[in-house]
């Protein structure tokens, strides 16, 4: 897939006054400061579609990006360890948790982990949430180029474990990624065209 147009639509923390379209929608999350603005960015060629900052927690409301005028791009509020109050962060929990469980148009959220680090406890949590709530999801690595690649595997592979040991099955599709070169720009674009056309075809949420 090219991407040929991105276009910031609304921010909000209201789940009932996102987009009322007919398109899927893609949620991008993880922990704060994975670099999820570089890499929305990255993928869509745009260097300042989304706010990169390096205070973590600079994303406050769900963001709604137009791709290719036929599918949305979710930025949604990075969870844990944000410099917020608590009130902020009970706040980001219960409009992040609407969002998962009502939002009809989501076909796949994207759980971005620093690559770099070992699996943390917030993350392992999250993904359990969207495995219980029956949300469809992968995960994207980040921050490939601070890494060799030996390193990269070893760590994926002590992810892969920890997931196993949580009652998974098997490991959840991956992406590695590096939003400094591209590296692995063409295989989560490659991945959502896929499913795009599975959803047009199928129009299975009956709009």
């Amino acid at each position: 897939m090219k991407i040929t147009s991105a276009e910031f639509i609304i921010s909000n923390s209201d789940v009932q006054k996102c987009p009322n379209e007919p398109l899927p929608e893609y949620a991008f999350i993880g922990r704060s400061n994975v670099g999820k603005s570089s890499l929305i960015n990255m993928l869509t060629g745009q260097k300042k579609l989304a706010k990169t900052s390096s205070k973590p927690g600079k994303t406050q409301l769900i963001n709604h990006f137009k791709i290719n005028q036929n599918w949305f791009l979710v930025d949604l509020p990075g969870y844990g360890y944000a410099k917020v109050s608590k009130s902020t962060k009970a706040v980001f929990q219960k409009f992040i948790t609407e969002y998962f469980e009502k939002r009809e148009q989501l076909v796949c959220a994207f759980v971005l982990i620093d690559i770099r680090l070992e699996a943390q406890k917030i993350d392992l949590e999250f993904i359990n949430y969207l495995g219980e709530s029956g949300v469809p999801f992968c995960i994207i690595f980040t921050k490939a180029d601070k890494i060799g690649k030996v390193k990269a595997q070893q760590n994926i592979a002590a992810y892969r474990k920890k997931v196993l040991a949580n009652g998974w099955e098997e490991m959840p599709q991956h992406f590695v990624t590096s939003s400094l070169d591209n590296f692995g720009k063409d295989e989560v674009l490659t991945f959502i065209d896929d499913v795009n056309k599975q959803f047009f075809e199928s129009n299975s949420l009956g709009f």
